[in-house]
């Protein structure tokens, strides 16, 4: 599974490294300490980032979800459908 942040181009540099830490599944504690801000800063940058918009889209390959290379049943025909 891959995880992509769009948008964030529209995000100042301190804004980004508080989504990607965010997204990535940090509580906010440990985005405080690691950014050397306090929990309120960073309550303020993910809220800005949140006004200026981001997407987090993840992308799971058919593999993992057992779709990939798979081949249909012989004799399966999908006109039916």
């Amino acid at each position: 599974m891959h995880i992509e942040i769009r948008g964030l181009e529209k995000l100042s540099f301190r804004e980004r490294q508080a989504v990607m830490l965010k997204e990535s599944g940090k509580p906010s504690e440990i985005i405080a300490r690691q950014l050397q801000l306090s929990q309120s800063s960073v309550a303020t940058l993910l809220a800005r980032a949140r006004s200026k918009g981001y997407d987090i889209v993840c992308i799971i390959p058919g593999n993992e979800l057992g779709l990939g290379g798979e081949q249909p049943d012989e004799g399966y025909s999908t006109e039916n459908e």
